[in-house]
């Protein structure tokens, strides 16, 4: 059985800015730090920025036989540390998209911003370039927690850079906080909750702090919140959110008033991006062969920037045993979960093929409202983990692996 789709999911546009002053010990996005010849304390130099950004045009170029006759729905700025750009920069980049391929009135644009490379007309001049949004990079307000960190900013600058924020125009502005960090107890999470809400925010993103491999906290881990602790500070956490008017629309991000991240949500709701700037990774339908493309660009921004190197790595369809667990890896994070219609929309697939593990998924308790809705109940999305096990089985008789498509096969 293979996918038939009818019409192409939205799409959006993520761009990738690969550098940043300092690499944290617990990141493992592909960042890397700028060389002190070529960068200040706040701002790489008016050449890297303008072969950069002629590079992610020149990508996008290349990349738009993928999307003909589409639309961008909404467009996020990634990093690295993305605010080392100057505003004119960021003016002339969507300028360029534009001209390039239609984007929608009103489209989310986001950028994050290292409170650590904050001005006022920096800000100013995002904000007048038509960045409409900022996502900024606090993770803490607590100083001995942004030392282990690794953060280049203190707690003054972060709620200083908010508020320049603010000042500048922003009406949609999220904050990154983490939790379990090490030495952290329940009081110093909730403290920075009260922190940031006390700013209030349109937007929060609260998660908790991870060891992932490749980074310099794998290959010396410090000591972290135990299980039930890291747990109690969760759940004091969800019920503060709350109490302070957050909707929980994703695992780990929250909105007041129904401002969610519409970039965000359509990954989730396992939408269409394009993928721009080193590292970039894109998920694009083709409805003519009812197939899904994976994609991801050169990760080095040296080789990325080299005229004669072709900016795409590597490239796969998505195996068609594999769709049904890749959307669920994704929706099942929302918890008002996704109508079920959604799953035939943006997997080609009938919603059927899953009907077994769902049943079986609501016998335990883990999932509800099938089959009107794809969606966890509160027990499902607390053990989430337990939840997406049951999806990692064949939902669709064995099929051929599908062909690795070789580079120069996309015109």
């Amino acid at each position: 059985m293979q996918p038939t789709f009818q019409q192409n999911p939205p799409l959006c546009l993520y761009i990738h800015i690969p550098w940043c002053i300092k690499k944290c010990p617990y990141c493992d996005f592909n960042s890397h730090v700028v060389s002190t010849k070529t960068v200040d304390s706040k701002t790489l130099t008016d050449e890297n920025e303008k072969y950069y950004v002629q590079a992610l045009l020149s990508d996008l170029e290349q990349d738009l036989p993928l999307v003909w006759g589409r639309s961008i729905e909404h467009v996020f700025i990634g990093g690295g540390t993305p605010s080392l750009f100057s505003a004119a920069a960021f003016d002339q980049l969507l300028s360029g998209i534009r001209a390039r391929i239609p984007l929608k009135p009103f489209a989310e644009i986001t950028l994050e911003a290292n409170p650590g490379t904050a001005e006022a007309a920096r800000f100013q001049g995002y904000f007048d370039a038509g960045i409409n949004r900022l996502s900024i990079g606090v993770q803490s307000f607590h100083n001995d927690q942004l030392k282990q960190l690794g953060r280049i900013h203190d707690s003054t600058q972060a709620i200083n850079a908010f508020q320049m924020a603010r000042t500048a125009g922003f009406k949609q502005i999220n904050i990154d906080l983490m939790y379990g960090l090490p030495g952290q107890n329940v009081e110093q999470a909730l403290s920075d909750l009260k922190q940031a809400i006390s700013l209030h925010p349109e937007h929060l993103s609260w998660y908790q702090l991870t060891i992932e491999p490749n980074t310099h906290f794998y290959s010396s881990p410090p000591t972290l919140p135990s299980e039930e602790l890291s747990y109690q500070i969760s759940e004091a956490g969800l019920c503060l959110l709350q109490q302070e008017g957050f909707t929980r629309y994703e695992v780990s991000a929250f909105a007041r008033d129904n401002h969610i991240s519409q970039h965000n949500l359509n990954y989730w709701q396992f939408g269409d991006y394009l993928g721009i700037g080193a590292g970039a990774h894109s998920k694009i339908t083709h409805v003519p062969d009812n197939s899904i493309l994976r994609r991801q660009k050169t990760r080095q921004p040296v080789t990325y920037l080299e005229p004669e190197k072709p900016f795409l790595a590597k490239q796969q369809s998505i195996d068609v045993n594999e769709l049904p667990l890749e959307f669920m890896l994704n929706a099942l994070r929302l918890p008002k979960g996704v109508e079920s219609k959604l799953f035939q929309a943006h997997t080609g697939l009938n919603p059927q093929l899953i009907d077994p593990l769902v049943k079986k998924a609501m016998q335990k308790q883990l999932m509800q409202n099938w089959p009107e809705r794809i969606q966890t109940t509160e027990t499902g999305l607390a053990f989430l983990n337990d939840t997406l096990a049951l999806f990692f089985s064949d939902v669709i008789k064995p099929q051929p692996e599908q062909q690795i498509i070789p580079v120069t096969h996309i015109n």
